[in-house]
């Protein structure tokens, strides 16, 4: 490969990038996707994002925010000073100096990677890519998505590697809801291709990032970012698991916790729930367990880690039915209230939320059920539902008809009190009630 020195079109980049007057364009208006624009345009890059959805197009153009970690006023100030527009249109790609793709990568009905919308954003951009450009993957994905699968379909373009074009990894670590670190603040990984790749791609970062932390290659960046998942998956398995334990030897596992956490050195507490949700800790180590097979080895700790996450809803569903027995009622035709489907607090985000599965299990045993989140108004038709399901508001009324109110997602705007102080059963995955002193006789905790 050339040296930096030997390509006039790395030179050219790395004063545009320095100089601010490159445009980067973000592919995918999403958590990810969105902050990122902003935090470039805010470093003083003109932006232009892109999003096959013309909604996210048409609220972005209007400065209107439908990401909590993004400020409205501050998105509608880049906007209105013409540092950020969004556009549906691939076309508009060809004048952008930095490409970063930032669309989903799920997991199909067989738990394998599902890379359909990274397959679609390289086949647009490889008949538009011209001299010059940076492409950056930030999807998270298996160690080698960049080199195998993404590299190839750029390269016809017949634009040379290294020399004509620069292509390098760098995985998103958004944590919504994080009050501390967001985008601008969290150390960013970078592999670059090549070394060109790599020092493209730094020369981006640093202008708009506090740090960049470049790495050799990326299949190391693409493997410590499913690590850090997998490590977060790995241990919520095991304090799940403790948490079955508990519930079967009768202790209460939240007193278990807070007792271990005192010890000052050698343990990280996590926390017990319905399960895990989100767009990463439920999906990436089924990533890895997945190449991990293309090379005849194993990973049975990782999978068996996803299986007792699995397990936690349908565990959820028995401590209901159980509380339920106890009040002699049954299960099926009970009314049951569920507390937030978000995947955690304070966002509005159901992607592979636990909530879901135990609205669909309650469902199947014939409970009538109802769920109330000020972050998620409706969700769409899901694998789970084949309609669209609303909240409904929360009021004394409510709770007071229910035979039994679940907590599944620990919103911090709830009055818990106020919910234990007018319900007849309440059933809390989330230790959202540690506080309440009134009426705990009728909280059945995790």
């Amino acid at each position: 490969m050339p040296s930096n020195r030997e390509s006039p079109w790395l030179a050219e980049l790395l004063r545009r990038l320095e100089d601010k007057t490159a445009l980067v364009a973000v592919v995918g208006l999403g958590y990810v996707g969105l902050p990122l624009a902003v935090t470039h345009a805010r470093a003083g890059f003109r932006v232009l994002g892109l999003d096959d959805n013309p909604r996210k197009v048409e609220w972005v153009n209007a400065g209107t925010s439908y990401i909590p970690d993004v400020d409205k006023d501050a998105l509608a100030a880049l906007v209105t000073a013409g540092r950020l527009s969004a556009t549906g249109d691939y076309q508009a790609l060809a004048a952008a100096d930095v490409i970063t793709i930032c669309v989903p990568t799920p997991l199909t009905e067989n738990k394998e990677p599902d890379l359909s919308y990274i397959l679609s954003v390289a086949d647009k951009v490889r008949k538009i890519m011209r001299p010059g450009q940076l492409v950056v993957l930030e999807s998270t994905t298996y160690p080698g998505t960049t080199e195998e699968v993404l590299q190839p379909i750029l390269e016809t373009s017949g634009l040379r590697l290294g020399e004509e074009f620069f292509l390098a990894f760098s995985p998103e670590r958004v944590d919504p809801g994080n009050p501390v670190y967001q985008t601008h603040n969290t150390p960013k990984l970078l592999g670059g291709v090549t070394e060109a790749c790599r020092t493209a791609g730094e020369c981006l970062y640093r202008q708009s990032l506090d740090q960049v932390v470049p790495v050799s290659s990326p299949r190391v960046a693409e493997m410590a970012k499913v690590f850090e998942n997998t490590y977060r998956a790995v241990n919520i398995a095991l304090v799940n698991e403790m948490a079955l334990l508990c519930d079967r030897m009768g202790l209460d596992v939240w007193e278990v916790l807070e007792a271990a956490a005192t010890k000052p050195f050698g343990i990280q507490v996590f926390s017990p729930g319905p399960g895990v949700g989100g767009h990463c800790i439920p999906l990436d180590p089924f990533y890895l367990a997945w190449k991990a097979r293309e090379y005849d080895f194993p990973t049975r700790f990782i999978e068996l880690a996803g299986e007792i996450n699995i397990r936690m809803p349908f565990f959820v569903v028995d401590k209901i039915a159980r509380a339920l027995n106890r009040e002699k009622k049954a299960l099926n035709g009970a009314s049951v209230v569920l507390l937030g489907v978000a995947y955690k607090r304070d966002v509005n985000d159901e992607r592979e939320s636990p909530a879901l599965k135990v609205y669909q299990l309650l469902e199947a045993a014939g409970a009538r059920v109802v769920y109330h989140d000020p972050y998620i108004p409706a969700v769409r038709p899901h694998p789970f539902f084949r309609r669209q399901i609303r909240s409904v508001p929360l009021d004394a009324a409510l709770l007071e008809s229910a035979d039994c109110v679940v907590i599944t997602t620990d919103h911090s705007c709830i009055d818990y009190q106020w919910v234990v102080s007018h319900s007849r059963l309440v059933v809390d995955t989330r230790n959202a009630t540690r506080a309440v002193r009134e009426h705990r006789e009728r909280v059945v905790r995790l």
